[in-house]
């Protein structure tokens, strides 16, 4: 049985990464060993299509998301409003606290 509680808080760093698709976009991939943890709480946070809530917090900044999934792991959008707050840029090794739910 799944047992959730909320938030669950999860810490990780990667690479900040151009999107070229319809609307493009920076995001940071979530590593793979957070994935399954994200997984099993998506089944009761998800409001459709895989895509889970989540509070993000880079640097001072903190906002409002949802996380993606993507070919078995998942994205973090990164706004253009936060980039130019924290004075990031393309490849930019970043850390992001995320609060799910």
């Amino acid at each position: 049985m799944l047992r959730y509680t909320p938030p669950m808080q999860l810490t990780l760093s990667g690479p900040l990464t151009e999107w070229r698709g319809p609307a493009p976009s920076c995001f940071v991939e979530v590593p793979p060993e957070l994935t399954v943890p994200i997984r099993d709480a998506a089944r009761l946070l998800s409001y459709g299509w895989g895509v889970v809530p989540v509070r993000v917090s880079l640097g001072e900044t903190t906002w409002t998301t949802s996380l993606f999934p993507r070919q078995g792991a998942y994205l973090v959008p990164i706004r253009a409003a936060v980039r130019r707050a924290e004075g990031l840029e393309e490849g930019a090794e970043v850390t992001l606290t995320l609060a799910l739910g």
